[in-house]
């Protein structure tokens, strides 16, 4: 049990790394405009660890010039704190901060029984804002005991706008000087990611190591108690270098000798709900198809190529493809859209957005086109799915090319991911 003063002290020091922000240079992200801080429900961002989801909430508070406690339950020294002291936490906070109505979390997952503390606040008519790492843990336990009192708000790395921003990079003007400045800056983010951290660490494969290996220990093995530790890292490891790929049960059942498929889909559900990996479903307008052939993607590229014994470094396709996808979930997030891809025999596409029943946009990535054998394959995949779905807004994404042309009928613009993002 951590007494008081203990408490103090630690919930002191986190005020006054918090209050140290002040001094940093932060990127103000879209997901701030989503933090309803003054709604009754409570507020959840959830993301991989390290991609600014303290960050957001702390800028959201702060420009609406709130008073505010926050307690970061990620510290170690916090280790072993139960759901019944919460209370103490509380009180302490009072003490630190005065009065306040707003009460920020962080990771807060990591204290079982937490939710029953966060009800308890609401009915208080405190308003609480969360943050998390783990999208079954909170959502699951909110949507149970809070019954439909939660806002959850996804938060990925930076985009590559966000990167730029951080960098100094100008994203707006077409003079030939700011241009080749901002086609560098996307080869960096193509190899880099959008992690914040990385822009300021040098040794990068040392944090993406580290990251990787607490989510895989920390978020999972501890929190599921995983039995067969070893096999499901390698499965991990295994699933990061071959993303993005239609991933199939039986395969990984029998590659890393698990005692069932159901297993096997637990654990890719585990890595999922972690944020390490996310998935995209297939299109299709029948609901049992789209629960089979998943194909997953790592959420950021670093994540490909940073890690010891990582093989896809050199896979710009995957690569381009994987940095699509992410700012995809972004947008479609913030419209509440949806993303699959397209499989059957006459083609493939990449991603199909989609509200509803109805496909909005057709979209394919291929890094370089300028074979014509690459070119008419990824045209053809954008006729074919525009053929089945009716739908006529068709994007093919690349490295470099930009250009408006027409194949069989169906007219499809091709633009450069860098202007695109």
């Amino acid at each position: 049990m951590t007494d008081t003063r203990t408490l103090e002290a630690i919930l002191s020091d986190q005020k006054e790394e918090l209050e140290a922000r002040q001094q940093e240079t932060l990127c103000h992200r879209p997901e701030e405009a989503l933090v309803e801080i003054n709604s009754p429900q409570a507020q959840v961002v959830i993301g991989v660890r390290r991609s600014g989801k303290s960050t957001l909430c702390y800028q959201a508070l702060k420009q609406r010039g709130v008073r505010f406690a926050y307690v970061d339950f990620d510290d170690e020294r916090l280790k072993g704190l139960q759901a019944e002291q919460l209370n103490d936490v509380l009180e302490v906070l009072y003490k630190i901060y005065g009065d306040f109505q707003y009460l920020f979390l962080d990771e807060v997952q990591d204290i079982d029984g937490w939710h029953l503390f966060v009800n308890r606040m609401l009915r208080q008519k405190m308003h609480v804002i969360i943050t998390g790492s783990n999208a079954k843990l909170l959502s699951g336990e909110l949507a149970t005991h809070l019954t439909g009192r939660n806002k959850e708000i996804a938060l990925y790395p930076f985009s590559f706008q966000e990167f730029c921003e951080m960098k100094g990079v100008d994203t707006n003007s077409v003079a030939t000087k700011a241009t080749a400045f901002r086609r560098a800056a996307f080869d960096e983010y193509m190899q880099q990611g959008g992690f914040p951290e990385l822009l300021i660490i040098k040794d990068k494969r040392h944090y993406i190591n580290t990251l990787v290996d607490n989510i895989l220990k920390r978020d999972i093995e501890q929190r599921y108690k995983i039995v067969f530790k070893a096999a499901f890292e390698q499965m991990a490891h295994h699933l990061l270098n071959i993303s993005p790929s239609i991933v199939v049960a039986q395969e990984l059942t029998e590659l890393f000798h698990f005692k069932s498929q159901h297993t096997t889909r637990n654990y890719i559900d585990y890595l999922k709900q972690a944020y390490l990996l996310v998935g995209v479903q297939k299109y299709s307008t029948k609901s049992k198809l789209r629960a089979v052939q998943e194909k997953l993607y790592a959420v950021d590229v670093a994540m490909m190529n940073m890690r010891d014994n990582a093989f896809s470094a050199e896979n710009s396709g995957w690569r381009l493809e994987t940095v699509v996808l992410i700012q995809l979930l972004r947008k479609c997030k913030l419209e509440g859209w949806d993303i699959c891809y397209f499989k059957d025999r006459s083609g493939e596409c990449d991603f199909l957005v989609c509200q509803g029943n109805q496909v909005l946009q057709c979209i394919q990535v291929s890094y370089d086109i300028s074979a014509e054998k690459t070119r008419k394959r990824e045209l053809n995949g954008l006729k074919t799915a525009a053929q089945v779905t009716k739908c006529d807004n068709l994007l093919l994404l690349t490295d470099h090319v930009y250009e408006d042309t027409t194949y069989d009928g169906f007219d499809i613009k091709i633009r450069p991911v860098h202007e695109w993002q």
